[in-house]
């Protein structure tokens, strides 16, 4: 499906890479990455386009084709990112628009839907939790024991070269219960669109590593029971880097929430649920 790719100013010196699908004219589905665009699969946002929606995914900053300036030291917070997610909505509608995040793009639109609320009418949240890294809440499962010690017992990749985080993706994804294949062509897509070959700016692209350093206070949990917008929480059963229960205790703490179990899946979205998770998001928020 033609897509077209650019960037979008969203505040003073922030810039984010964005990439836009479908009828410029149709409701807009704003797809927060986790931390790149390309978190989405390409599948869910042709479905998405097809079910007559404006798709935009788009970078976070220090990912991708957004502002990247010290990936080890952010200079701004999880509110700030919220902030781009609403002002990135404004920018592109003048309506409301459905706010869906990935992994650690969910707790971005977690809070962006918290802290600006007539920027989103419905809010979808795929594979992420209700705090922020590191420590769960104690009715909050954590990484898998086992997954995480041999995730950890990878041999680091050099993150300058291109071939090597192909391969390193690919193994974590073997460990994670997703598919090596894939992971290796969407690292090879990451890898190209990345500001620069350093490694603290690879590292960013690839695992999130901002998001270590990175300013996420005040808690927002205790606060979820306030969305009044349709909620729908999708989550892979085999997850084994944010287990189910995550998501399941999500659906419990925002008020109506739908929850979406794909049973066969980890922590990535295959294309092979594409077309189901598209459904149930338009389902959603019908236009």
């Amino acid at each position: 499906m033609p897509s077209t790719v650019g960037s979008v100013r969203v505040q003073d010196g922030v810039t984010l890479g964005v990439e836009q699908l479908g009828d410029p004219a149709a409701p807009l589905v704003l797809l927060t990455g986790g931390p790149t665009m390309l978190s989405w699969p390409d599948a869910v946002c042709e479905a998405l386009a097809r079910g007559g929606r404006r798709v935009v995914r788009y970078d976070l900053r220090d990912a991708g084709a957004s502002t990247s300036v010290d990936p080890q030291a952010p200079a701004y917070t999880l509110r700030d990112l919220a902030a781009d997610a609403a002002a990135l909505a404004r920018e592109l509608d003048d309506r409301p628009a459905h706010l869906a995040g990935i992994g650690i793009g969910g707790m971005v639109a977690q809070v962006a839907a918290l802290a600006h609320p007539d920027a989103f009418r419905a809010l979808t949240l795929v594979g992420t939790r209700p705090v922020a890294p590191g420590p769960p809440d104690d009715d909050l499962p954590d990484h898998d024991a086992a997954t995480t010690t041999r995730r950890l017992s990878l041999p680091v990749p050099d993150w300058s070269d291109r071939a090597a985080v192909t391969e390193f993706a690919a193994a974590r994804a073997a460990v994670l219960g997703d598919d090596p294949d894939a992971a290796r062509a969407t690292a090879g897509r990451i890898f190209d669109r990345a500001a620069s070959t350093e490694p603290a700016v690879q590292l960013a692209n690839h695992l999130g590593t901002v998001f270590a350093r990175l300013d996420c206070r005040p808690r927002w949990r205790e606060r979820l029971p306030e969305l009044a917008v349709p909620a729908l929480v999708v989550h892979g059963r085999r997850d084994r880097f944010f287990p189910v229960g995550n998501g399941e205790a999500l659906a419990r703490d925002i008020p109506g929430a739908r929850l979406l179990v794909l049973d066969e899946v980890a922590t990535a979205l295959p294309d092979a649920v594409a077309d189901q998770v598209a459904a149930a998001m338009l389902a959603l928020d019908p236009a």
